[in-house]
């Protein structure tokens, strides 16, 4: 297993999500003045879901446990070999829609809803930090 790609990750992204907890305010008026910060806080959280994923894929990968047709079926292999629980696997989805809306919606992107869900959403990516790394110690 590619253990130190996904330490290396998993340092990304913890870096990525404490730049945007420094920079996050308190209240959606000031968020939404931020100007290019929050235009960094959103490449930010882009960089560390897209870093979640990859995790997802290299594991589903080098634990060879299943072939996904598409983007989604790597987070049931891991809930299928008990890596992450399904509630866990629905967040991912959730994030991975919000990795897409700030991809792909980069212009058009609703400043109100983003700064609900980050202000609510941080902790699941701590949340499948702890898992992942729950899982490497119990892999050695």
């Amino acid at each position: 297993m590619r253990r130190e790609l996904i330490k290396s990750k998993i340092e990304e992204i913890l870096g990525s999500l404490k730049l945007v907890e420094e920079n996050l305010q308190e209240d959606f008026e000031t968020f939404q003045s931020l100007g290019l910060i929050k235009d960094g806080i959103y490449k930010r959280i882009e960089f560390a879901i897209q870093n979640v994923m990859d995790i997802c894929a290299i594991l589903n990968s080098d634990l060879k446990l299943r072939m996904p047709e598409k983007e989604e079926d790597v987070f049931e292999g891991l809930v299928g070999a008990g890596i992450l629980p399904r509630e866990m696997a629905n967040k991912l989805r959730l994030m991975k829609g919000f990795r897409n809306i700030l991809v792909h919606h980069y212009g058009r992107i609703n400043d109100e809803l983003a700064f609900e869900t980050l202000r609510e959403h941080l902790d699941g990516i701590y949340e499948f930090v702890e898992l992942v790394e729950k899982f490497l110690e119990g892999q050695k």
